[in-house]
């Protein structure tokens, strides 16, 4: 899986979600804090931060809180816990990771519907004995525009 970070608001960051070079949904985490060098505990802010860039193993395991299997992420650098579950917005995210089929301002919508696709191929890789893993990457950096007015 590939979650390629794209727009960074104050209260989160929405990305994609590919899972073997195919779009598979959107997602929303709380916002990114990382600062390059410097440790977790300088930056995080617990259940309102994104987790470092990097690559991550996923299992799958039961989620008792809302009662279903879901992935979860290993050896998350200052992390523990950090899923890819059902939710829609920022204070669902505790610092894990939502699925949606649309976008919106700060919420992923459709959660139920994305999980479950999700899940299927989690489940099927699994059956295949195949390592399931996620690479979060950074939202790119844009190059500046040229600002442009008219006149009326």
């Amino acid at each position: 899986m590939l979650l390629q970070r794209s727009t960074q608001t104050s209260r989160s960051v929405e990305g994609e979600l590919s899972v073997d070079g195919e779009f598979q949904c959107f997602t929303l985490e709380p916002a990114v804090r990382e600062v390059s060098g410097q440790p977790v505990g300088y930056w995080k802010v617990p259940g309102k931060t994104a987790i470092p860039i990097g690559t991550y193993a996923v299992e799958v395991s039961y989620f008792a809180r809302d009662g279903y299997y879901s992935p979860i992420l290993d050896n998350v650098p200052g992390f523990l816990g950090i899923r890819i579950h059902i939710g829609n917005f920022p204070q669902d995210t505790e610092g894990c990771i939502l699925v949606g089929t649309q976008m919106g301002d700060n919420q992923v919508l459709n959660s139920t519907v994305a999980f479950a696709a999700l899940m299927a191929k989690v489940k099927a890789a699994q059956q295949n004995q195949e390592p399931i893993q996620i690479t979060v990457q950074p939202a790119p950096i844009l190059a500046a525009q040229p600002v442009t007015s008219t006149s009326a």
